[in-house]
């Protein structure tokens, strides 16, 4: 699943107190069920058309867009629902009649299903950046399903901390890869560890809060990591 939030409305949001979710099935799509060029002009196309619709019959906001299983979901929060339903059938019908569709309006005037489902609340800086990147593979056809090499940089202030981490991660099997010199002053010793892991979101989570721990009690910093996409043909 691929998820993008408008995460500002989190700090100002409309007064609007109704969800509508609407959902459309594209024809192309990859092994990893994430549409291709092909099925995102799809998606867009109905996008497009969906937002002419809403506009006409009242006032929104789009908050999210998922892709799942070949599906397009547009998530907006509304003002009125009065005749709603009724206008987004009448597109379908009339532009999109052999697409597959799924429409839901329910209240939310709390706005439960953005902040519970797909707003990542208590998300530290490194969750937005591991989730574009985990984006990015899915994109081009990696279903993130299976283990893989993956690579860790961190650095640290002390070749004796710097060594004390090296052993805590060689008991986790992790290999070391390198040891270089780093321009900042303040963590001037670089390590690049590996080990073959998951990297599904989940797992990976996991695996960089491990790491994280790991180099805070050597006074050390973790970096980031990176894989190599695994695209089916």
């Amino acid at each position: 699943m691929s998820v993008h939030v408008d995460l500002g409305l989190n700090y100002i949001k409309p007064n609007y107190k109704n969800l509508l979710i609407v959902g459309s099935k594209c024809d192309g799509c990859m092994a990893n069920g994430f549409p291709n060029q092909n099925g995102l002009d799809q998606l867009y196309t109905f996008s497009d058309s969906l937002s002419q619709v809403i506009k006409g019959v009242t006032r929104s906001k789009l908050v999210g867009i998922l892709t799942y299983q070949c599906y397009g979901f547009d998530v907006f929060y509304v003002k009125d629902t009065i005749d709603l339903r009724k206008e987004i059938k009448r597109m379908i019908s009339d532009k999109f009649g052999q697409t597959k569709t799924h429409i839901n309006i329910k209240y939310d005037r709390r706005w439960n299903y953005y902040y519970n489902d797909i707003f990542p609340t208590n998300a530290p800086n490194d969750f937005f950046t591991d989730h574009q990147y985990l984006g990015e593979m899915v994109s081009q056809g990696d279903d993130l399903k299976g283990p893989r090499i993956v690579t860790h940089w961190l650095k640290f202030k002390k070749e004796k901390k710097m060594l004390k981490f090296i052993n805590d991660v060689k008991v986790l099997q992790f290999s070391i890869d390198s040891l270089y010199a780093e321009k900042d002053k303040l963590y001037p010793l670089g390590v690049e560890i590996s080990r073959k892991d998951k990297i599904d979101p989940r797992s990976i989570n996991k695996l960089t809060n491990l790491l994280k721990a790991l180099a805070s009690k050597q006074v050390g910093v973790y970096e980031g990591w990176g894989a190599e996409a695994k695209i089916k043909e």
